[in-house]
């Protein structure tokens, strides 16, 4: 398996100052995921969690929803002319009985490591049939206290190990609505770490995430949104801004989108119910 950072001679300059040492670069190759055999997509990522990163993919594409649904992952052995294992190919097993999609030209996308899913046909093709409703359970509804929320980017970034040696890469973390942290990736690509998260979810049987609160760097866009939402994640939280269709899927399916979330401020732009806010916000 490749590793997760490599080393590269850089020319550094400080203050005018002239000097040549080697830089901890973080690694990024690309990943081909099979279905059953076929080629399904190809993503640029960090090595490492492969195998969640291909079942989270495919809860977040409505193939996969319970573990019983996934018969195994491999890689493929003799992915290059030679017959070398590269680890960069995976071949994703369904279990007897669970329908394999249809492999078309227009599904067999490339996605790469900054903008997540590419190629598909419509926003209609994005929105996948949710298997879970983002409702609240009566009997344990989530609730999360606006001070807790600001407190997760510092908890998240604490837990990011290879981020500290390399400063290059996103990660995404899922609390309880207290505060506890349950699991954390890292990866080039900040729709990756969503998958490995997504994806060792469904392998450990704990679809859906119901309980949970999932927060990742950088912005909210359309794709996180929805991966969200098919896992069942209620709240969605992001130190950086959302996307206009994150805002709308959000509003359409009851997902809690947390944007900004840098300090003690923060902007909520759709699903305020599940905070505990102490006063009326302003109406506009």
């Amino acid at each position: 398996m490749g590793r997760v950072t490599e080393r590269r001679r850089v020319i550094r300059i400080r203050d005018g100052a002239i000097s040549a040492r080697a830089d901890t670069l973080v690694a990024e190759e690309p990943l081909e995921i099979r279905l059953d055999g076929k080629p399904l997509a190809i993503t640029m990522r960090t090595p490492g969690d492969d195998f969640a990163l291909a079942a989270g993919f495919l809860v977040s594409e409505g193939v996969l929803g319970r573990a019983d649904e996934l018969a195994n992952i491999v890689y493929c052995a003799g992915a290059t002319e030679d017959g070398v294992n590269t680890y960069n190919v995976v071949d994703v097993k369904l279990a007897p009985g669970v329908p394999v999609p249809d492999i078309t030209l227009e599904r067999n996308v490339y996605t790469t490591s900054s903008c997540g899913l590419c190629g598909k046909a419509s926003l209609d093709a994005v929105r996948t049939t949710a298997r879970w409703p983002v409702g609240d359970d009566e009997n344990n509804p989530v609730r999360i206290d606006p001070e807790t929320l600001a407190a997760l980017p510092d908890r998240l970034r604490s837990a990011q190990r290879v981020f500290d040696r390399t400063g290059g890469l996103h990660a995404a973390a899922l609390f309880t609505p207290d505060g506890r942290l349950l699991d954390v990736r890292e990866d080039v690509g900040r729709h990756n770490a969503v998958d490995k998260l997504i994806g060792r979810a469904l392998q450990q049987g704990l679809l859906p995430l119901s309980g949970a609160v999932l927060l990742v760097s950088g912005r909210a866009s359309f794709e996180l949104a929805q991966k969200a939402v098919m896992a069942g994640i209620p709240v969605l939280a992001a130190v950086s801004a959302p996307s206009s269709l994150a805002v709308d899927l959000a509003a359409e399916t009851g997902l809690t989108l947390v944007g900004f979330l840098r300090g003690a401020s923060m902007n909520v732009y759709a699903g305020e119910h599940r905070l505990a806010l102490r006063t009326a916000a302003g109406r506009t």
